[in-house]
């Protein structure tokens, strides 16, 4: 596979840089690299699902799938502290730079590890899964992220996912709607989809 951001070992030299970054009041400073998702600050997709997220009816653990630096996760901590929030992803850089800025931001209801999607997660353990999914590692990637959360989530619990018209947002609502989830679009903007699939 080529090197991206879905790769496990990044091969582009590191530039790391601070950023600063506000989502629905929550300040947090990140520390950004090369060779990881959206390197040069919130994108605009992981902002409009942040703005959307709505914390689930279930009890327990919120996933974040694909972390990135960890602006999805560690934001949706902040505002619930008293949910536990784990960030995973498969590229070693993204889970070093997400540790180190929960570490630096001082958000303690976190676990951060390395995982590829929600393998060894166990059925039914979460309460609500989000994820800008890697739509570069290809569709098959991206359902079996869908696959795996639909095994993965309580009865009750949702996923969260942004998408973008282009990049496959009707064949995301079907797949998920064949799958058994309830399907609400949260928000519609500049081509991109808020989906909140609801597991019942």
């Amino acid at each position: 596979m080529s090197d991206h951001y879905y790769s496990k070992k990044p091969s582009s030299a590191s530039r790391r840089e601070t950023i600063h970054e506000e989502v629905r009041g929550i300040k947090l400073a990140y520390i950004v690299d090369t060779g990881v998702f959206s390197k040069r600050g919130l994108d605009f997709g992981s902002r409009l699902l942040l703005e959307n997220f709505t914390e689930p009816e279930a009890p327990g653990i919120i996933l974040d799938v694909g972390c990135g630096w960890g602006p999805l996760g560690l934001t949706i901590a902040s505002l619930y502290p008293e949910r536990m929030v784990h960030l995973v992803d498969v590229n070693e850089r993204s889970i070093e730079l997400t540790a180190e800025n929960a570490k630096h931001n001082k958000i303690k209801n976190t676990e951060v590890y390395e995982q590829d999607l929600l393998d060894g997660q166990k059925p039914e353990s979460l309460a609500a899964v989000v994820t800008n999914p890697p739509i570069r590692a290809g569709k098959a990637t991206v359902f079996r992220l869908y696959e795996q959360a639909y095994e993965a989530l309580k009865s009750g619990g949702e996923l969260t996912v942004v998408i973008q018209k282009k990049q496959g947002a009707p064949s995301t609502l079907q797949k998920l709607e064949d799958l058994g989830f309830e399907v609400e679009t949260k928000a519609k903007k500049k081509g991109y989809f808020i989906f909140g699939a609801k597991k019942y």
